[in-house]
């Protein structure tokens, strides 16, 4: 039987790995940098990498502070030099070379370093490079061994190496186990072979893995097994009566082996222990999400109008919309997470140089050359598909032109600023036609047509942002006319300079979709308010989606979203509105499900329409789905089987999360579903339902299902503990599928899904 690594040996591992690397010896040693926080917060600070090379801590120079750390595990990048606002502030008192920025994962801020030189800059730079290249190429085996370390050192309060009974019992209430002292006493002193009563290294594993027994994963296992091992004909079967395989089941049943399975000596017998059975069900092939889906498997082809586009609202917003801070960071991270439409807000601003804010609010400015260097760094390091700047545009003619330039200068050869073939075209272009390449979406003077032919002069007919988002606030609004008024003083000339970088995206005012039918040319691009778009919907749904067969919409949160909250952006993708564009800085249910749907082909930021909304015969109404000519609904079936080591969301030191799963089903209205099972009573370690809860699904081309974790509680609101979200096509069928709840690694819930 397989015994994982004891944590100490799994560092030792780690040392074996990096020996003789002199970056991460300096770490070792540490070093004194200034912590940056602002032009006036600078403060030093000693950082040091722990000896389990997952762990860096630091502490200011006064004697007594407590010690900060932070996981390797946290870190996703290391930007060298002046690569964050913080940096560029101060960069006529440090050079480039002495400064660099660890940034984190999920919303938390990054840290800006100075170091005291820039070979120091470079040992840490590289150092932290080398660590975070580690993690991700860890297997199943060694994340599973680290994790049990990570355990073992929160556990050991003293740090000599070995737990007594009042520790592991402190553990269990981290672990979020509600177990009473006699079973834990039993299990401790069954683990304590060396009856010292204390639990070292293999003892702590042993003790370990009799805690996490899954006995769902067992009656499985022993169930196709010898009680022992799996055979690979054994396996076999499993997965084709189990996890409903077709294909080449002999050969994937190899690979798993081969792949999971710990025990050299069961690989050489062509089985698999209960330890790889184990990690094949925690792994991504044993996950909800289908496999093939995950890399680039849509045709890429087909016009730009035919795509769900991964689309940002306010890019520049770090928080909320009346006081929040601007920063280029906001298009990094969305960048970063395959945001393929930025929005940008300019303004007039000093020296001549245009800006970038939410207008007529208290939120910081920053420089539209910096927001322009930000999208030419980042937009192109996670998907090779274009990228749209949506300019919302309140310059002089003079900043205009000035904006023209940045475009131009920094951008060069990746600015579209011609169509492709250089003759008129009757369709916009594909993403795999425009890969690399950057387009403006603006106003425009003229059309295509006239950019041809070179009569095109500075316009002198006014409006230069049909986007302000002001001008959209609801009719019944007790202040609409002053602010139309105010709008209507606000009119300003458009630039011949930045009318031309415009091409495939010309912004325009929608009228009506009759008029859209007769006038409208398919690179222009209207936009609406979250309410109006529900309206559109609500009134002619079939209008909408057909419109958007032929041409590109863009769909923003209402102007009453100050808090930066967001609309659920599946009512619109249900009419085919192509550029939904949210909030990336908050999170909740609609960023959820945007991620969910952006999660397949690659995480590329394009995923293909339905052939149904992109066929311009055909009329599909998003309200009666099942007057489609080819309507197959579906029944999905799923059983929530187990749960492991979900985390205290309570504060309460002795809080035990009582969980639930909800499940939701988001698509076309008709279905629109919700089904929880019942809540487990203080076991958030461990939890098992064996709830099986059914779905009828009208459209499931457009279904999004969405598992949300809770922690129960009678008395108030359910508080949050994860969600995991994807698209109904992307589910593989199976008894046994783990998923994720998003941003809490090893914490999972099991379940069956029968479709």
């Amino acid at each position: 039987v397989y015994v994982p690594f004891s944590p100490l040996t799994f560092f030792l591992c780690v040392h074996i790995g990096i020996h003789g690397d002199d970056n991460l010896q300096a770490m070792l040693v540490g070093a004194m940098m200034r912590k940056i926080k602002s032009r006036n917060w600078k403060k030093q600070r000693y950082f040091k990498l722990e000896d389990d090379f997952m762990t860096i801590w630091y502490q200011s120079k006064k004697a007594g502070n407590v010690r900060s750390t932070f996981s390797v595990n946290d870190v996703e990048a290391v930007r060298e030099g002046h690569q964050s606002e913080v940096l560029l502030s101060i960069a006529d008192e440090f050079p480039p070379d002495r400064c660099f920025t660890l940034v984190f994962r999920g919303r938390r801020g990054n840290l800006d370093l100075v170091a005291e030189s820039a070979e120091e800059a470079q040992s840490w730079i590289w150092g932290m490079r080398k660590l975070i290249e580690n993690v991700e190429n860890m297997g199943e085996r060694e994340k599973l061994d680290q994790w049990i370390g990570e355990w073992f050192k929160k556990a050991d309060k003293n740090n000599d190496g070995r737990m007594n009974f009042k520790e592991v019992q402190d553990l269990l209430k981290m672990m979020n186990v509600d177990m009473n002292e006699h079973h834990a006493h039993h299990l401790f002193t069954m683990a304590d072979k060396s009856q010292s009563g204390t639990l070292e290294n293999d003892e702590f594993v042993l003790f370990y893995k009799m805690l996490t027994q899954r006995e769902d994963v067992l009656k499985v296992f022993q169930e196709y097994s010898d009680g022992q091992k799996l055979s690979q004909s054994n396996l076999e079967d499993f997965l084709r009566e189990e996890q409903l395989e077709g294909g080449d089941i002999q050969l994937h049943a190899k690979q798993l082996i081969e792949c999971y399975e710990p025990s050299d000596k069961a690989k050489r017998m062509n089985a698999m222990t209960f330890d790889g059975f184990l990690m094949y069900l925690g792994s991504a092939e044993g996950s909800i999400f289908n496999p093939q889906r995950r890399g680039i498997f849509q045709d890429m082809t087909q016009p730009l109008c035919h795509y769900f586009i991964s689309s940002s609202h306010n890019t520049y917003l770090m928080e909320d919309q009346l006081r929040g801070q601007s920063s280029v960071e906001g298009y990094i991270r969305a960048l970063n997470r395959g945001c393929r439409c930025v929005e940008v807000d300019c303004w007039d601003g000093a020296n001549g140089e245009p800006i970038v804010y939410h207008g007529h609010t208290f939120t910081s400015k920053i420089l539209f050359k910096d927001v322009v260097s930000a999208v030419g760094n980042y937009a192109f390091k996670v998907s090779q598909y274009p990228v749209i700047l949506s300019i919302e545009n309140h310059c002089s003619v003079e900043q205009q032109r000035v904006m023209a330039h940045h475009l131009n200068h920094i951008l060069g050869d990746r600015l579209l600023k011609t169509i492709l073939d250089g003759k008129t075209p009757i369709r916009l272009p594909s993403p795999e036609d425009l890969k690399g390449k950057i387009l403006v979406k603006a106003k425009k003077d003229g059309g295509l047509e006239q950019s041809l032919s070179g009569v095109v002069e500075d316009s002198l007919n006014g409006e230069v942002s049909d986007e302000d988002e002001a001008a959209e606030i609801d009719e019944n609004h007790p202040h609409h006319e002053s602010i139309h008024r105010r709008l209507k003083k606000s009119k300003q000339r458009l630039s011949k300079e930045l009318s031309d970088c415009v091409v495939y995206c010309k912004s325009v005012h929608f009228t009506s979709f009759k008029h859209s039918r007769i006038h409208s040319k398919f690179y222009e691009v209207a936009s609406f308010t979250e309410s109006k778009a529900r309206k559109h919907l609500r009134e002619a749904g079939a209008e909408f989606v057909h419109h958007n067969s032929r041409q590109l919409s863009r769909v923003y949160p209402s102007g009453f979203r100050t808090d930066s909250s967001n609309f659920n952006p599946q009512e619109m993708w249900n009419a085919g509105c192509q550029i939904v564009a949210l909030n990336f800085q908050t999170a909740g249910e609609g960023m959820d499900v945007n991620d969910g749907l952006f999660s397949q082909n690659g995480c590329c930021g394009y995923v293909l329409k339905p052939s149904f909304m992109r066929e311009a015969d055909i009329r599909f109404d998003p309200e009666m789905p099942q007057k489609r000519d080819d309507y197959h609904p579906v029944v999905l079936t799923i059983q929530v089987i187990s749960g492991q080591q979900l985390p205290k969301v309570n504060i309460k030191e002795d809080s035990i999360v009582d969980p639930l799963v909800r499940v939701e089903v988001h698509g076309v209205p008709m279905d629109q579903a919700k089904q929880e099972t019942r809540y487990i009573e203080n076991n958030g370690f461990n939890p098992m339902w064996y709830d099986t809860l059914h779905f009828t699904i009208h459209t499931p081309e457009l279904a999004m299902v969405r598992f949300v974790v809770e922690d129960y509680d009678k008395t108030s609101k359910n508080d949050f503990v994860g969600q995991y979200t994807l698209p109904l096509s992307c589910m593989q069928q199976g008894t046994f599928k783990n998923s994720y709840v998003t941003h809490i690694t090893q914490n999972t819930f099991v379940m069956q899904y029968i479709n």
